[in-house]
């Protein structure tokens, strides 16, 4: 069973999961839609940085997988038997 230092940890990463969910969704589906010239727009990068940061984060996370990959295979490798 989990702690309730365990369940604290993943509210608070379900809640910030949320939250930029909600964020991300309300810059790059409602904003268009609004005014450039209303208040909301003060809250929210420039619409390029809607396509650059996911596809910096996908790299990132693309970096990082094939990484962990390549140790997990180095480490794994047998060596080869002198006859």
């Amino acid at each position: 069973m989990a702690t309730g230092a365990d369940q604290a940890v993943g509210f608070g990463l379900v809640g910030c999961s949320l939250l930029l969910f909600a964020y991300y969704t309300i810059w790059v589906i409602v904003l268009p839609f609004v005014d450039s010239d209303h208040v909301i727009h003060g809250y929210f990068l420039p619409r390029e940085y809607s396509v650059i940061l996911p596809g910096v984060a996908a790299l990132i996370l693309l970096l990082c997988v094939g990484t962990f990959i390549g140790i997990v295979t180095w480490k794994n490798r047998k060596p080869k038997k002198i006859d």
